[in-house]
């Protein structure tokens, strides 16, 4: 089907619809609406739905640079550029599932428990009528309520989290749910599976070496930026996948700062490798 057709204009034998793709560029411009993730359809406008995605606008956990509340909003504005079909894995995501933009999550920009309690909400509303979600943030602090979701739903997840911090601290100021501290309060609330959590990218300086006892403690093992830098992604792979299968859900965290904040921007196609200073991208124009 043409990507960007109405849903239900064909129909597998089964009677499913279906998917409804992103509007063809080569007929309406990147430029123009609709301002959805890849130009895909809004889940209202879709019978089914497989893959949610979901903005979750927030940033009042931070603890020195706010900002990431515009997240949702740039991610769908660059994600225009995407396009159905990628050569290199030989796959059509928008065209074996159906995926939707549900919007943004409402978050009181005052209030965190306010915000976690509106971010669960809104993820178990998107889920209600979806069997995957795709989240777009944020803060880390929006990782807490989205795991509880997942942990009500499937039980103990394993956690995949590319970042350049730990996030396993106790407190900041005093306050126990920042961005800094999801991943602490997620174990004491049981929702990780054990032994079965990994952090990708992980460099700087820390506040003291009781920082990595007790992230140990926690179940996690680290796949340090260095890491990268040594050996190669297959041995990382290799690393990670000893861990074991997880045997229920899984759940991938991935935060932009593992990059480091001078490789991104400009219109390049990009690879992942590592330096000191977090993972290096090789440019190769589009």
């Amino acid at each position: 089907m043409p990507p960007g057709g109405t849903e239900g204009e064909f129909r597998s034998a089964q009677g499913v619809p279906t998917p409804r793709g992103p509007v063809d560029a080569r007929t309406v411009p990147r430029f123009a609406e609709p301002s959805t993730f890849a130009r895909l359809p809004r889940r209202d406008e879709v019978e089914r739905c497989d893959v949610a995605v979901l903005g979750v606008p927030f940033d009042g956990g931070v603890t020195f640079r706010p900002g990431a509340r515009f997240g949702p909003h740039a991610i769908r504005h660059a994600s225009r550029l995407l396009r159905e079909y990628h050569a290199g894995l030989d796959v059509e995501p928008f065209g074996s599932q159906q995926v939707a933009d549900a919007g943004d999550v409402a978050c009181n920009p005052f209030d965190i428990a306010q915000a976690i309690q509106a971010i669960e909400m809104g993820a178990e509303a998107a889920l209600s009528g979806a069997s995957r979600l795709l989240t777009l943030g944020g803060d880390h602090t929006i990782a807490l309520p989205l795991l509880r979701v997942m942990s009500r739903r499937h039980g103990p997840v394993a956690l995949l989290h590319f970042d350049a911090h730990l996030d396993t601290w106790d407190t900041y100021f005093g306050a126990a749910y920042t961005h800094g501290t999801p991943f602490r309060r997620a174990w004491e609330e049981g929702l990780l599976q054990q032994d079965r959590a990994t952090h990708v990218g992980i460099r700087g300086p820390l506040y003291a070496r009781q920082d990595l006892t007790d992230d140990a403690g926690f179940g996690f093992a680290i796949v340090e930026a260095m890491d990268l830098e040594r050996g190669s992604v297959s041995e990382v792979v290799g690393r990670i996948r000893s861990r074991g299968r997880p045997a229920g859900r899984d759940r991938a965290r991935y935060q932009v700062r593992v990059l480091g904040s001078k490789t991104l921007g400009g219109r390049w196609g990009r690879r992942l490798h590592a330096r000191p200073g977090g993972p290096r991208l090789t440019r190769s124009p589009v």
